[in-house]
């Protein structure tokens, strides 16, 4: 059970994140004060992970930042561009995805401003990019991405925090492979235990700020490898309509943040009254907690390990492999 790919890269990625941060640290980055305003942009997983870059580049630098999917930028880029020099930055764990790679080549030749990539395969994109990191230790076999995300997701943060200034967040993070390599030993069997639970038929991730990203990837992870109904929300939203599906097959996992923690735990709370599984996780006092001591801006790759082995646990219990999903491939090539 323990020897195909997927399991194998959930559980070796933390190795990736530190060649992340080594590889990011040694970038020679452009200066952010020279753009306008920075677009982060993906298909799939990795236009959610340019959800959560767009809201901590914001955050971290007081610049304006967007996100947008690949395949948007392409056909509707007026929606987001401007006049003024753009700095876009492609996430592409290939780094040959079509609506990306076209997206890139159209922004080039409209002469609209530099191109930054992340990926984990020097291709396309990468021979494109005026900045270029690549983090090879990310690369996969299976299809759906946890290994490769998890390690473009650090090197975003790594890029946020340098573009910021802040030294301090990039030296703490340092500290994520360890813990990482701890949480996942701590309570792997806590979440193989709710995704064998096949009573379980619905699953509603929930997280704000940058972690509304992230509540977006784990709720695709649940949809590619183990074909249940499941949706990614922001907490408060939650509340309004969606809580109607709350009842005991619903599981509902909670990414808490340090700054709202009061408010999205009273929503857990609120579920579980209702009768939902309720799965949190944070820096403490959470049913998966991180006692991590790194700054909250840059610690937010330890919501995932565990929600991949939720994922693939659930899929092998359903009889599926993980490691190639229904009517999915690795790479999406289109014909545009």
């Amino acid at each position: 059970m323990n020897t195909d790919h997927t399991y194998t890269e959930i559980k070796s990625q933390t190795e990736a994140w530190a060649q992340a941060i080594d590889v990011t640290r040694a970038a020679l980055l452009p200066n952010g004060e020279n753009y306008e305003q920075v677009i982060f942009t993906g298909c799939g997983s990795t236009y959610y992970l340019s959800l959560a870059a767009a809201a901590l580049y914001q955050e971290l630098t007081g610049r304006i930042a967007r996100a947008i999917p690949g395949g948007e930028l392409l056909l509707n880029s007026l929606i987001v561009l401007t006049q003024s020099k753009n700095l876009l930055v492609a996430i592409s764990r290939s780094g040959t995805t079509t609506e990306t790679v076209k997206a890139v080549e159209k922004y080039r030749s409209e002469k609209r401003g530099d191109v930054m990539v992340i990926s984990n395969y020097e291709e396309a994109l990468s021979r494109s990019a005026d900045v270029n990191i690549v983090i090879p230790k990310g690369q996969e076999e299976s299809v759906a991405q946890t290994r490769s995300f998890a390690s473009m997701f650090v090197a975003m943060s790594a890029f946020c925090a340098r573009m910021a200034g802040r030294n301090d967040l990039l030296d703490s993070m340092e500290k994520l492979q360890e813990t990482g390599n701890r949480l996942m030993e701590k309570y792997e069997s806590y979440t193989k235990e709710i995704g064998e639970n096949l009573e379980f038929d619905r699953f509603y991730f929930l997280g704000s700020g940058i972690r509304y990203g992230l509540a977006c990837e784990v709720n695709l992870k649940m949809k590619e490898m183990t074909l249940t109904h499941s949706e990614p929300f922001h907490f408060l939203e939650f509340r309004h309509g969606p809580m109607s599906m709350v009842n005991q097959n619903a599981v509902v996992v909670g990414m808490l943040s340090d700054v709202n923690r009061i408010h999205e735990a009273k929503v857990l709370s609120e579920m579980k009254m209702l009768g939902g599984k309720v799965a949190s996780l944070g820096e403490s006092d959470a049913d998966v907690i991180f006692g991590s001591q790194i700054p909250e801006q840059v610690r937010a790759v330890l919501y995932l390990p565990v929600l991949q082995l939720m994922a693939y646990y659930r899929s092998l219990a359903k009889g599926l492999n993980p490691d190639s999903p229904t009517n999915l491939t690795a790479v999406v090539k289109l014909n545009i």
